[in-house]
């Protein structure tokens, strides 16, 4: 069966950096694009980062020049580096695995079929 697990949260300084992972098992990963995720006033799940099956990669404005996300499709993981985190970052973050075999980004939660149960970023100021 599917599964996406999320690791490596926890309480940093404003300023620090953390680095989540997600685990995946049960599909084929490498076809598919990646996408983190968080609550946000108002939404359900904001985006945050996505990374489609061939590597491209595209932010939310909010995540631009501080967080990078990236693939290993030979451990079926995908990162979230987030550096200069700021107390407005905290939130869970979600990974979710979306779009096959397609080269545009997919921004939008309702466009991923399968999630995480997320891990807790806490930044205190």
């Amino acid at each position: 069966h599917v599964q996406l697990i999320e690791s490596g949260g926890g309480l940093v300084q404003a300023g620090g950096s953390l680095r989540l992972s997600c685990a995946t098992s049960g599909f084929t990963f490498s076809s598919y694009a990646m996408g983190w995720f968080r609550p946000a006033p108002g939404k359900e799940r904001e985006f945050v980062a996505t990374i489609n099956w061939t590597g491209c990669t595209y932010y939310a404005d909010s995540a631009k020049g501080r967080f990078t996300i990236s693939r290993n499709n030979a451990k079926n993981t995908v990162y979230l580096q987030m550096n200069s985190l700021k107390p407005e970052d905290t939130a869970v973050y979600y990974c979710a695995a979306g779009p096959r075999y397609r080269s545009s980004f997919a921004s939008e939660s309702s466009q991923y079929d399968y999630w995480g149960q997320g891990t807790q970023v806490t930044v205190s100021a």
